[in-house]
């Protein structure tokens, strides 16, 4: 298949999970249920959206932002979230072309997006969420072109350990959650790609805070989500990472065949 038609088909299915991964946040958010039959709705008017409101980024962009039906605005987070979605797709198939490494890599990302979105909007990581992070890093290390289960197992309890030595340290500046979600993502990176996951993570969000507190938008004593920036982190390690170990003459043992 044309590397074109890959980067293509990726980044739409980036953009539809983008849009769904969003769903799934605020209702998990709202504690009302997002598997089933339940139609996605105006949260304004309540009128069920047919297929033609709920193509991503292009329905939104059609509709120049507001309810087909009420002439609501559509807030900025749905189109956002298909936005991001889009480029996490696309740019992973451009990364990795179709290799068995481009799954969990989607994974990976993926699923850091979605507790990034619950931690914007509620300040809290959902176990669940991490855990099925976990079972797909398993699941893509036993099928053939996986990496080592032991490596799997070594980047989940070094993101672990990290994060529960930062949460001890500060007498509970972060949650546990963030601690499973570290591990959960560890089990699909393997033990270096999460290092340099968190790392990036951490500088990412300490760039961005200090740019707020320049420019006096955000005070020393608040608080700032933790998950946003691991998931920046983690694109930036799957886009770059075996470079940016190459040039810490690391090498960069990749976590997928």
């Amino acid at each position: 298949m044309d590397s074109w038609c890959v980067i293509f088909f990726f980044t739409f299915l980036g953009a539809s999970l983008g849009s769904f991964l969003n769903v799934v946040a605020g209702r998990s958010v709202a504690g009302t249920s997002w598997w089933g039959g339940s139609r996605s709705h105006c949260p304004k008017c309540g009128t069920v959206l047919r297929w033609k409101d709920l193509v991503p980024i292009v329905s939104w962009m059609f509709l120049r932002g507001r309810c087909r039906y009420c002439g609501s605005r559509i807030a900025v987070r749905y189109v956002a979230a298909e936005v991001w979605g889009a480029a996490t797709g696309g740019l992973l198939a451009w990364r990795w072309g179709l290799s068995p490494a481009l799954f969990p890599a989607l994974a990976a990302a993926f699923g850091l997006f979605l507790n990034a979105l619950t931690d914007l909007e509620e300040g809290y990581v959902f176990d669940i969420f991490p855990l099925a992070m976990g079972i797909c890093g398993i699941a893509s290390r036993v099928l053939p072109g996986g990496g080592s289960l032991l490596d799997g197992f070594l980047g989940a309890l070094a993101g672990w350990t990290v994060i529960s030595l930062i949460i001890l340290l500060s007498r509970g500046g972060m949650g546990w959650g963030d601690a499973t979600l570290a591990a959960g993502t560890g089990m699909i990176l393997g033990w270096k790609f999460t290092l340099l996951t968190l790392y990036l993570g951490f500088m990412s969000g300490g760039v961005f805070s200090l740019a707020l507190l320049t420019a006096g938008k955000l005070r020393r004593k608040d608080a700032v989500p933790l998950v946003p920036f691991l998931a920046v982190g983690g694109m930036l390690t799957l886009l770059f990472g075996p470079r940016i170990l190459s040039f810490l003459n690391i090498d960069p043992g990749l976590p997928w065949r």
